[in-house]
């Protein structure tokens, strides 16, 4: 055992090799990254699914059959929001959710917001504003369906908001990650909320 003496760790008692002063153990940082990699590519299929309609949500017509590729694909004018937000509303913020299931501009924020969350994520860069408006997205996702079924608090999107404040906080995009590099570019030394 080893007792570390340092401003921010007064007489924190590790083990050798698990623990340094200041940052967390390499077997911790990988564990983010991991984590980072898999919410970034959740994004990312959401993406293409609604994009393309693959037939993992989008894709299905209203009798229930599975059209790949088909009228649903936003590529083809299908809407990514309509579905869930004009006939899974419920609750306190149903009818404002209704009042913009459909529409345009709430579309293409929809897919802006899943691609370059789910592009920042995976590659580790941006990742405050990224970890930012994902959270932001997981709450708002969560306001859509009001109390959450199989719990009245608690349900995956508040887990997911609240796993891109952990993400954001340790820095999780510097490892396996373009995260340091992405730090030292001229853009984010000048506006530092860009890292």
């Amino acid at each position: 055992m080893t007792t570390i003496r340092d401003r921010g760790h007064r007489g924190l008692t590790t083990s050798p090799g698990t623990e340094r002063a200041g940052r967390m153990s390499d077997h911790a940082a990988r564990a983010l990254a991991v984590l980072r990699i898999a919410f970034g590519l959740t994004f990312l299929w959401a993406f293409f699914d609604k994009l393309l309609a693959l037939g993992f949500h989008t894709g299905y017509d209203q009798a229930g059959h599975l059209d790949r590729f088909g009228s649903a694909a936003w590529i083809h004018g299908g809407s990514p929001t309509e579905g869930f937000l004009k006939f899974g509303a419920k609750g306190p913020f149903d009818s404002f959710y209704h009042s913009i299931a459909g529409a345009a501009w709430a579309d293409w924020l929809f897919m802006l917001g899943l691609l370059c969350i789910g592009a920042a994520l995976t590659l580790g860069i941006g990742m405050r504003v990224a970890t930012a408006a994902g959270a932001l997205l997981y709450l708002m996702m969560w306001t859509v369906y009001l109390p959450p079924d199989n719990n009245p608090v608690i349900d995956d999107h508040i887990l997911g908001a609240i796993s891109m404040v952990v993400l954001a906080l340790t820095y999780a995009g510097d490892t396996w990650g373009g995260g340091r590099a992405w730090a030292r570019t001229d853009i984010v030394r000048r506006w530092s909320f860009l890292r």
